[in-house]
């Protein structure tokens, strides 16, 4: 691999994927509030809804920078994060994140990935 390859977070993928965890909130805010046996349990959606949301929006601008590099020897990422390619085990897909788990047990996300497929298979490669 001459150049290094550039995972960056995309937008789209930012999106769907917080639209899926308010959905999830917004559920289980309803069954936690019927099974105490509150009344409004209509008010768990627009407070699961509403945490997502603030959530999404100020970690937004975080989530969408955080990029990682593809080289002949490592993957790079965010902050200290260093992973020489024959100390991954392996590499897997969850939902748009890839998952890195090194041999010694740490494990790093790739978040918010357009095609998380390309992604494993690029790393996978360069490990080869």
């Amino acid at each position: 691999m001459a150049d290094p390859v550039t995972f960056t977070p995309d937008r789209g993928a930012y999106l769907r994927t917080n639209a899926w965890l308010a959905a999830v909130a917004m559920a289980g805010a309803m069954v936690v509030l019927w099974l105490v046996g509150n009344p409004y349990v209509w008010t768990g959606a627009p407070a699961g809804l509403a945490a997502v949301g603030l959530r999404a929006w100020y970690l937004a601008s975080e989530d969408l920078a955080a990029t990682w590099e593809l080289s002949d020897q490592a993957l790079i990422g965010p902050g200290p994060r260093n992973v020489a390619l024959a100390q991954i085990a392996t590499v897997n897909i969850m939902g748009s994140f890839v998952q890195i788990v090194t041999k010694g047990g740490d494990k790093h996300l790739i978040k918010y990935q357009a095609d998380p497929a390309a992604t494993k298979a690029a790393i996978e490669r360069a490990m080869a």
